[in-house]
């Protein structure tokens, strides 16, 4: 991964309970600082073949690992663009990158 091709900012989110004296609601909060990344939509037929067929948006984010970004969870959120994706799959690559699969609704 070269530095050229994180050329995103991305902030994280992450899962917050908000008493508000008769419940408590779950809502999501920045987490961290902003931090860049490279992204890449997947296609069409990868959406078929992986069974993803409904009018959403998945893509392929790749971060620096660091202490933070490899404690990053599925029950995070991740804002790229103005667009708030869940976060349905992390992985390593190698040990300077990790690769996190999100996935948006379609406007």
């Amino acid at each position: 991964m070269n530095a050229g091709d994180l050329d995103r900012r991305v902030q994280f989110r992450r899962a917050t309970l908000t008493d508000n004296g008769l419940n408590q609601t779950e809502g999501f909060a920045d987490h961290g600082s902003p931090v860049w990344a490279a992204k890449r939509d997947v296609s069409d037929g990868e959406k078929w073949g992986a069974g993803q067929v409904n009018a959403s948006i998945l893509s392929r984010f790749q971060v620096r690992a660091s202490s933070f970004t490899r404690g990053l969870t599925a029950k995070d959120r991740l804002v790229c663009d103005g667009r708030e994706y869940g976060i349905i799959g992390l992985k390593e690559l190698g040990r300077d990158g990790i690769e996190i699969t999100a996935q948006a609704e379609a406007d």
